[in-house]
């Protein structure tokens, strides 16, 4: 019998040993496709509940064990705590699998660990039980209860509500089972959906509700530019309602996955184009009716569907990305012509990338006056744009606005 622990564990070092993002190493990895669907659940699972899992070994060892071996437990743990699985299996295929990796003399360790843990009480104080229970980082729960209070934990806990579908065509052929649909056409989130060859026939694309929400935001125009593009889903959409869509990627071979994405689709109006958004280009000087900013950001409002966010994002990083996306708004406010739009989108739920960002933008760009978009989507208006949040916004997370250039 295959050990239901080897691809996990195989799939994990990547992102824990090697610093791979999740969709990456599950790419990447040979992973047995009849265990494909096991392997994925159980490799999401233990990097969402991360920090809980680590709590639970630490609470019960005395030292540290070696990384392999906290993996180990940390896969062996999830199974038992999360998808309720036998204690004498899981403990047998950890132990099998610890041997397997050349390091048998921590199998009694490990075997020992599984048979007799015992759950560690909760912590006292407020932030330490949000950042246990939630399975975040207590930088990041002390600035969501800083700005949501008591909503902070609704914030952190709220699951992914499935696959985002966008249709084209065929729509009535895959509306079955489980599905939710959205306030925009043709998108439905569904509980579990298969891949299947209407894919490469350009009958559906998969795309997040929060990137569908922001296209609906944006009015029909002749040309439009969408500065950080890859991997084109944005651009694409929005070929449906603006004459030309220039998409600019940073790099090429993400300039590529869009040209790839517009041809699937059939988006014959969108150019993808090799350029950093950050830096001017003097041949776009006031070019655009409209140019999306869709910056780099924390992404703490995707952590649902990207827990490894969890793992790799620092407090200091918040910093460093409000420079970038400042950078990127001023630079890009260059190529909007007069009477023209800019917007401005993260998918994260911190203030200090989205309304913070926003109010810098009007303070040093007066040609600009802020326009405050509306949307279909369930969301709260602050005072600068629309915040999105994932426990009333269909799991999605993020923030837009825009900005109307002066005549």
């Amino acid at each position: 019998m295959n050990n239901p622990l080897t691809d996990p564990f195989l799939v994990l070092s990547e992102v824990y040993f090697k610093g791979a993002y999740l969709k990456q190493a599950l790419a990447s990895v040979p992973v047995e496709p009849a265990n494909r669907p096991r392997t994925s659940l159980i490799c999401y699972g233990v990097l969402e509940k991360d920090i809980y899992l680590s709590h639970i070994i630490g609470a019960n060892c005395q030292r540290t064990p070696k990384a392999a071996v906290r993996l180990i437990l940390k896969i062996a743990l999830y199974m038992l705590e999360f998808m309720g699985k036998h204690g004498y299996m899981v403990a047998d295929c950890a132990v099998e699998l610890t041997k397997k990796l050349g390091k048998g003399g921590a199998a009694g360790f490990v075997n020992a660990f599984l048979r007799s843990y015992t759950l560690p009480p909760e912590p006292e104080g407020e932030t330490e039980r949000i950042s246990l229970t939630a399975s975040a980082p207590l930088w990041l729960v002390k600035r969501l209860r800083r700005s949501y209070k008591g909503e902070a934990e609704a914030v952190l806990s709220a699951p992914s509500r499935g696959v985002c579908v966008r249709f084209e065509s065929h729509e009535e052929e895959y509306l079955k089972g489980d599905y939710i649909k959205t306030p925009f056409p043709h998108t439905y989130i569904f509980k579990n959906f298969v891949r299947d060859e209407g894919y490469d026939l350009g009958f559906y694309t998969f795309q997040s509700v929060g990137s569908v929400a922001i296209c609906s935001v944006i009015s029909p125009c002749e040309r439009l530019l969408d500065a950080c593009a890859a991997p084109g889903g944005k651009s694409v959409l929005l070929a449906k309602k603006c004459a030309l869509v220039t998409s600019q990627e940073l790099h090429p071979h993400r300039a590529e996955l869009i040209k790839t994405y517009a041809k699937r689709m059939g988006a014959g109006n969108v150019k993808a184009v090799v350029g950093d958004a950050s830096a001017f280009r003097p041949e776009w000087e006031e070019k655009f009716d409209a140019v999306l900013c869709d910056v780099p950001c924390s992404g703490t409002g995707v952590i649902n569907e990207n827990p490894d966010i969890k793992l790799f994002r620092r407090e200091e990083d918040v910093a460093s990305l409000a420079k970038v996306q400042q950078k990127i708004l001023a630079n890009c406010a260059r190529y909007v012509k007069p009477g023209g739009r800019l917007y401005y989108s993260t998918c994260s739920v911190l203030p200090e990338e989205n309304d913070s960002a926003a109010f810098g933008f009007i303070r040093d760009n007066p040609l600009f006056e802020l326009c405050i978009p509306d949307c279909a989507l369930a969301a709260r208006r602050t005072k600068f744009g629309l915040q999105f949040l994932p426990h009333i916004s269909l799991g999605a997370g993020f923030f837009v606005t825009s900005f109307v250039r002066k005549s």
